[in-house]
């Protein structure tokens, strides 16, 4: 009989959304709801466009983020939450919550 591994819910959570900026891009589009690459790019200091571009890329894959690109010249591409990650507005509250506590 084969024993399924039960991957602990903290090494799901980090593995998806760990390193330095996933939750700082998080955070800036459930303030904003809805973000142009450039703005968020302006919204978070010291974050190069690449590497803000690969983090988008892979909140994407996660199915966290909605990029929603635009047919026009001079391009435009905006980036939203989906419902899943929206259900991680709570835990932001929390934090929130817990940042304050004296």
């Amino acid at each position: 009989m084969e024993k399924q591994i039960k991957i602990c819910s903290v090494s799901g959570f980090t593995s998806m959304l760990g390193g330095k900026w996933k939750l700082i891009i998080i955070d800036r589009l459930r303030k904003r709801e809805v973000l142009r690459f450039g703005f968020l790019a302006a919204s978070i200091d010291n974050i190069s466009r690449k590497v803000l571009s690969d983090q988008l890329k892979e909140l994407a894959d996660d199915n966290l983020v909605i990029r929603k690109q635009f047919n026009e010249i001079p391009p435009r591409v905006e980036y939203s939450l989906t419902e899943k990650g929206k259900s991680l507005c709570d835990v932001f509250k929390s934090i929130d919550k817990w940042m304050n506590v004296k």
